[in-house]
């Protein structure tokens, strides 16, 4: 026997709220676009579309308002010289060989101090975060290390390397070990354990677990530590630079403190600005060229 539907059951009525009633009795149910499960109905949740040159802009205003300030009197150029009186000490510096011979002098000590550190900082990490022992040995060391400000150990590091390059080149390295072997160790404990329970059945050797899956496993983290590192690695160089220096971009910022050089810290200044955001658009770079597969919030 075929199913017959109730006339008054399968009767649909329109009320004037856009409803539509089933049978009277029934709930009514609302029709439209806000009832709508599909695509086009989700609402987004994420930070939306990169804007083009956005990391740019918070800089270009600043550099808007500092012109903007001087050129209308309200920034005394004694404290804040003016950008264009800058620039003029930005050529006239370059004509005389001063910040090509410092900037030479700063890069050098910069890059093998971050060489250094980043080779320590990464074995340091691979051997705490692969074995239980290692970790009682260097884990430990290493916080207290963290605890304690690498400009407070400049007395000491003096004491022992006196005031040359060793003293310097070994206070950056310091300085980028800790967020490198920080990020990097716990991006190792953070490896999933079922690729360390597939590894073991597939019967990798040790050298191949760590090529195919500690290392690949840890990148983030690595990456995310040198960007902190670089960073560090410019902040403790203006600092050593300061230290009974002969040369480098430091040494030119204290020469010009004590004569009153408004202008030429305001180079040496930006030229360590340039340094950083330019360093850390190569980590960047890097980051999204090499971890490339994720997909993430931030794309």
């Amino acid at each position: 026997m075929a199913t017959t539907w109730d006339a008054d059951e399968a009767k649909l009525s329109l009320t004037s709220g856009g409803r539509v009633a089933h049978g009277g009795s029934r709930a009514a149910k609302p029709v439209g676009p806000a009832n709508s499960a599909g695509p086009r109905g989700r609402r987004r949740l994420g930070p939306g579309p990169a804007i083009p040159f956005g990391l740019q802009i918070g800089p270009v205003l600043l550099v808007l308002t500092w012109v903007v300030g001087s050129a209308l009197g309200w920034i005394d150029p004694r404290i804040l010289s003016a950008p264009w009186t800058v620039v003029e000490a930005f050529v006239r510096l370059i004509e005389q060989g001063r910040l090509q011979d410092n900037f030479v002098t700063s890069a050098t000590r910069a890059l093998l101090g971050l060489g250094i550190g980043l080779l320590i900082g990464t074995i340091l990490a691979v051997i705490a975060g692969l074995s239980r022992i290692g970790e009682a040995l260097i884990d430990g060391p290493v916080q207290i290390k963290r605890a304690i400000p690498t400009l407070a150990l400049i007395p000491l590091l003096i004491l022992w390397f006196g005031i040359g390059e060793s003293m310097k080149v070994t206070t950056i390295a310091l300085a980028v070990i800790v967020p490198i072997y920080i990020h990097t160790h716990n991006a190792l404990r953070s490896i999933d354990s079922r690729y360390v329970e597939l590894a073991e059945t597939l019967r990798m050797s040790q050298k191949d677990f760590i090529l195919q899956v500690v290392l690949p496993g840890a990148l983030p983290g690595f990456l995310l530590g040198l960007r902190f590192a670089v960073t560090l690695c410019w902040v403790s160089l203006v600092v050593v630079e300061q230290i009974n220096a002969t040369s480098g971009l430091g040494y030119m910022i204290d020469l010009a403190r004590n004569y009153g050089q408004t202008d030429v810290i305001l180079v040496g200044l930006v030229v360590y600005v340039l340094l950083g955001l330019v360093s850390d658009g190569l980590v960047r770079l890097l980051e999204r060229r090499v971890l490339s597969w994720r997909r993430t919030l931030a794309n």
